[in-house]
């Protein structure tokens, strides 16, 4: 189930950004791995303007340890409709772009699955519901900034349809992107911007 998350649910959201992070340390990024997940304060925005969503699996059938929990809705973030594995926030970028001078896009800020629920798609689906909620909102494309060389980065979202944006194809907005990532000590020789079509 895709759904918007609940106030509740927020520092859930922090844990699984934690938990997708640990892996960066074996790649010899290890400063992403012990980089803060955004504050419940920063979520709850993304959540009250309606670009906030959560996937949420059924616990029962995948024998995670919250079962019993999630099973009589006491289990906070593991309520009645499973447990929340991973979720997306998306900021809308506006400027200039392929479509014309003003156009706008859905920039995933963030999306993160819990490891121990990797492999089932549930970042794809994700990705497809921003696109679909994009669309329906009049908005052109999708983007995001990504690592270059890390698997799960941008290999992973061109098998999900983005391409890699070429320096002259960025827009104010991304370039802004950029230079927030620049100033937060992300080389930007290692990132890339890209791009999926709606």
């Amino acid at each position: 189930m895709i759904r918007p998350p609940r106030p509740d649910e927020l520092d859930r959201l922090r844990e699984i950004e934690r938990a997708a992070g640990v892996p960066f340390a074996a790649v010899g990024l290890p400063e992403i791995a012990a980089d803060e997940p955004p504050a419940v304060a920063v979520l709850e925005r993304y959540r009250r303007a309606g670009w906030a969503w959560v996937v949420t699996v059924d616990a029962g059938a995948h024998g995670d340890p919250r079962a019993d929990a999630a099973a009589d809705g006491s289990g906070g973030a593991d309520g009645a409709d499973g447990i929340v594995a991973g979720y997306v926030v998306v900021d809308v970028l506006e400027g200039p772009g392929p479509n014309g001078p003003t156009e706008r896009a859905a920039h995933i800020e963030q999306v993160s699955v819990d490891p121990q629920f990797g492999r089932r798609r549930l970042g794809a689906r994700l990705i497809d519901h921003v696109a679909a909620e994009a669309r329906q909102r009049g908005l052109a494309a999708l983007t995001l900034t990504t690592f270059r060389d890390v698997a799960w980065n941008a290999p992973y979202y061109e098998r999900c349809g983005f391409r890699v944006l070429s320096d002259d194809e960025l827009g104010p907005g991304l370039r802004r992107v950029r230079a927030d990532e620049a100033s937060h000590g992300l080389d930007p020789a290692g990132r890339v911007c890209m791009r999926r079509e709606i």
